[in-house]
């Protein structure tokens, strides 16, 4: 079940930046809303994982899917940069994802 809070949680993480950026700075009452409520259950499903899985574990993870997530929603929604660059950084963040997985304990 923790892999379940964690997974959930890093959806989360994507969609409270998706829409703090979308806030423009907290100065838009519904974005802002959103951030602020999707940003607390994240880190109570985080805190749910926490309780089996390792810190580091947990944490590399949900960063990880965050930060995959968010790269992705910039990309296809916001129209930001592809570079080989960028995408190489990105495959780097999935394959510390998947060995973090597979030498996880729990």
């Amino acid at each position: 079940m923790a892999w379940i809070y964690l997974l959930v949680a890093g959806v989360l993480e994507i969609v409270w930046a998706f829409f703090m950026k979308k806030s423009e700075g907290f100065t838009l009452l519904v974005p802002s809303a959103i951030t602020l409520v999707t940003m607390c259950a994240s880190f109570a499903l985080l805190a749910l994982a926490m309780r089996s899985l390792p810190l580091g574990t947990a944490y590399t993870v949900w960063t990880g899917i965050g930060a995959i997530g968010t790269f992705v929603l910039g990309i296809v929604l916001l129209g930001e940069a592809v570079t080989p660059l960028r995408l190489i950084a990105a495959l780097l963040i999935v394959a510390g994802l998947i060995l973090m997985k597979l030498t996880s304990t729990s």
